[in-house]
């Protein structure tokens, strides 16, 4: 009966209210319950909810059919000073998403490929203002998609079918997909036809990050071969290879000074590239370069890592009989024999291909001139158990943290100096966003985590943290939760029989504390590869060989993403920074040409607060970890 049920919940409400009584605990007379009749606000409307409220509603005692918005409003006003806590109360049913591993990786994939996407349209925009057009329902359609991948009903034990449920999933992936792969491809062409060709066959190296870059890039090439590539502004060669990647022949490159959102030209000429030493030697299962030693097994995972600005020191720490980037073989030594590709004066990659325990291979590349050990592993069947990478490493007396939703979070309760909440928390699996660090007080190691939406800290288990633990176990995917009613598993089963999975990670050391903007910035780096285009502009085109749109003059703020603005370029552009810093600070933000109108906006750029310029740059305002969004028109 849903009107006696209504009842006995304003009973229930009415008793938090007693703030009276000896062992009352809820501190308030206002209180609220929402989600009976599911999300939908239906029940504002409905007889037995209005009903119940007028026959419940006394002299003393007020009751109220919420429209979820009421209620917040009085308890604003009755209680203007509330207390606040800032922890984490872990994940719970949004690790349902790892029942379809893939699907939501390549979610996360196109997010991250986005923020490329956005810089190279909003470079191409400066010039022509219209390359964008007829994109808007796309783009429209793709902002749904991220608001509803993760809704809840990930549970899949409803009346929709598991089977509609995972295609609903993937429409919706695909949806998002397409619009950035669009945005990407179409602001990368256009940007390359606005840069000036010249006698020889030219490309654009372009840094989507806000800071300067020396890193390797990528260009697709199918001319002859040999051949070296020339440093448009420098007039030197640089150091380059020809490699072989996802079946795409291409010619890698050592770039060098590409300037924060911006690029650099480069030039193909006929002749044989200098001779430079190797990237890396490769004797049996070790791999090494002027930085690293690292022993890769047979079975994909790696045993042994020595860091040479550590004197040498081991890294890696067999722990509950799993090692690094270990997938849970039982042997290590099970595996194809390993096989070098596309070694170069660049990279060095070694590949492993190995059954146990289920056919996977695993690709290490170590580079020339860079902290960097790219791992890149893959699974190459179907499964249906939960499965996990394990990093297992050697350190004393580390401290995990790792980055949340907007924020930094240190892996230990509230109670020891963490971010966790000391009750009614779980524990079990970790947010894994751009990167996962472990430090001790004067060193540690960073993972950078493309594809992994979560991670278990050693043997943690729902009310368990294992803050101790020197143990990462990235979740590759599975159904964690079962039923409380009747045990049943919830999410989608054998990950829709998926049998093809990508994971993406690199690891690198730091001698020194642990620096959340380093960490960062490692990780956005390997995220967030150097863009290569065709060079195809003619005689109206620029002749810049090396421009930059933007600077941040705090090394501690990162440009989290530069955009056209919704409404149109005509309405500026919108950039999202985020101070990583632990104090306030106030840089300057300046852009090639000066800027003449500025915003603080909110994040879903609605103007706030209309801001001085000077001198052609924008002052921003931070608190220690804000972010912050901006809305600026320049005299382009």
């Amino acid at each position: 009966d849903t009107d006696k049920e209504i009842g006995r919940l304003i009973n229930k409400l009415d008793a938090f209210c007693d703030t009276i009584s000896p062992g009352s605990a809820y501190p308030y007379n206002v209180a609220g319950a929402f989600g009976y009749g599911h999300d939908d606000l239906e029940t504002y409307i409905s007889k037995p909810f209005i009903n119940a409220a007028k026959n419940a509603t006394t002299p003393t005692r007020k009751v109220r059919v919420s429209n979820e918005e009421d209620f917040f409003k009085d308890i604003e006003r009755s209680y203007p000073k509330l207390p606040s806590e800032s922890v984490s109360f872990g994940n719970e049913w949004d690790i349902l998403s790892a029942s379809m591993n893939e699907t939501t990786a390549r979610v996360r994939r196109a997010t991250e490929k986005l923020r490329s996407a956005e810089a190279l349209a909003a470079m191409a925009s400066l010039k022509d203002r219209n390359f964008l057009n007829g994109l808007t329902a796309a783009r429209n359609l793709a902002w749904e998609s991220f608001g509803v991948y993760w809704e809840h009903n990930w549970t899949a034990d409803g009346p929709v079918s598991r089977k509609t449920r995972a295609e609903w999933q993937i429409k919706v992936q695909r949806q998002l997909t397409d619009y950035v792969d669009t945005l990407y491809n179409r602001s990368a062409y256009t940007l390359g036809a606005q840069i000036k060709r010249t006698t020889l066959p030219g490309f654009y190296v372009f840094n989507p990050l806000s800071w300067s870059r020396n890193d390797v890039a990528d260009v697709l090439y199918n001319g002859a071969y040999p051949v070296k590539v020339i440093d448009r502004l420098t007039k030197r060669e640089v150091a380059s290879q020809l490699i072989v990647k996802d079946g795409k022949r291409l010619l890698r490159i050592r770039a060098e000074n590409i300037p924060p959102v911006g690029y650099k030209v480069f030039e193909i000429a006929n002749g044989i590239p200098a001779a430079l030493p190797t990237a890396a030697t490769v004797k049996g299962e070790y791999i090494s370069n002027a930085l690293y030693r690292l022993r890769l097994s047979a079975s994909g995972a790696i045993t042994e890592w020595y860091d040479s600005l550590a004197n040498s020191r081991q890294l890696v720490k067999e722990t509950a009989g799993k090692y690094l980037n270990d997938l849970g073989t039982t042997n290590i030594n099970d595996g194809d024999a390993l096989v070098v590709e596309n070694a170069g004066p660049v990279s060095v990659t070694i590949k492993a291909v190995s059954r146990n325990p289920i056919l996977h291979t695993v690709r290490v590349t170590v580079f020339a001139n860079s902290p960097r050990i790219e791992i890149e592993d893959s699974i190459q069947a179907n499964f249906g158990d939960v499965k996990t990478w394990a990093f297992s490493f050697d350190l004393d007396n580390q401290t995990t943290r790792h980055e949340e939703l907007g924020a930094i979070l240190t892996a230990k309760k509230e109670t020891r100096g963490g971010h966790y909440a000391a009750q009614n928390a779980r524990y079990d699996w970790q947010t894994f966003n751009h990167f996962a660090d472990m430090s001790e007080p004067a060193y540690g190691v960073t993972v950078s985590n493309m594809d992994c939406s979560f991670f278990k800290l050693g043997k943690s288990t729902v009310d368990s943290l294992w803050e101790q633990s020197a143990q990462l176990n990235a979740l590759a995917g599975g159904n964690v939760d079962k039923k409380v009613e009747d045990n049943g598993v919830l999410g989608i089963l054998k990950q829709n029989g998926q049998e093809d999975f990508m994971y993406k990670f690199a690891i690198t050391t730091h001698q020194s504390v642990f620096d959340p903007v380093r960490a960062m910035k490692f990780s956005l780096e390997h995220q967030n590869p150097l863009i290569t285009g065709i060079i195809t502009g003619t005689k109206n085109a620029a002749v810049n060989n090396v421009f930059s749109l933007l600077n941040i003059s705090d090394p501690n703020v990162l440009l989290w993403s530069v955009k056209p603005s919704e409404d149109g370029i005509n309405n500026g552009l919108v950039a999202r920074c985020w101070n990583m810093g632990q104090f306030p600070c106030q840089p300057l933000l300046t852009l090639s040409k000066p800027i003449v109108r500025a915003w603080k906006t909110t994040h879903i750029e609605t103007n706030e607060t209309s801001l001085k310029t000077a001198k052609g740059s924008l002052q921003l305002n931070f608190r220690p970890n804000q972010i912050n969004t901006y809305r600026f028109i320049s005299s382009f």
